[in-house]
């Protein structure tokens, strides 16, 4: 968080309730200036593809070596499915079609929005980005669970296994304590 007003250059910022505000923030004492500190969208994709589940293995900190989905930050100016679609490129080398929501997930404690996709490869043509160093194909049974460090995604890889069993997949939305799934009709 900075220190000083991004508006009036003021500092150092106070800690408070600012006036006609229901929240905590970091705000300027000398023109006003509020610091939003709102959650990070993480945009992403579950992609299968005859029966296994794409993960790429992280290749810069934090948790070099880790698995995961293919996911990261959505920059400004982007749509979430747009955001979805460049992280699978990045991470993977995979053009992919992003076709339906599959999770909305909360994360407070670190201030993220999961929203991950599922996704369809349309081409695979390039390598993958510098922060990747692999991209392999799991079934369920060989995903390397020990090496999925980051909770969401793990519990959301849980839910997609299990909904897969049953040959009917929702969309959950709610948080890593509490949540709900949500069948289409």
């Amino acid at each position: 968080m900075p220190r000083y007003c991004t508006q009036c250059g003021s500092g150092p910022l106070s800690r408070g309730v600012p006036a006609g505000d229901t929240h905590e923030r970091d705000y300027c004492t000398a023109c006003g200036g509020i610091v939003y500190d709102n959650p990070r969208v993480i945009a992403g994709a579950i992609i299968e593809q005859d029966g296994r589940l794409l993960l790429c293995q992280r290749g810069i900190p934090p948790r070099v070596d880790t698995w995961t989905l293919p996911a990261g930050f959505m920059e400004r100016g982007e749509c979430v499915e747009e955001a979805a679609r460049r992280e699978v490129w990045e991470e993977t080398g995979i053009d992919a079609e992003v076709t339906t929501p599959y999770s909305i997930f909360s994360v407070p404690p670190t201030n993220e929005l999961y929203i991950i996709y599922r996704a369809n490869v349309l081409a695979w043509d390039d390598p993958p980005g510098h922060e990747t160093q692999a991209v392999d194909w799991f079934a369920p049974e060989q995903i390397p669970w020990e090496l999925i460090f980051y909770p969401a995604i793990r519990q959301i890889l849980e839910r997609y296994i299990a909904e897969r069993a049953g040959g009917t997949y929702g969309i959950y939305t709610g948080s890593m304590e509490t949540g709900n799934i949500h069948f289409m009709r």
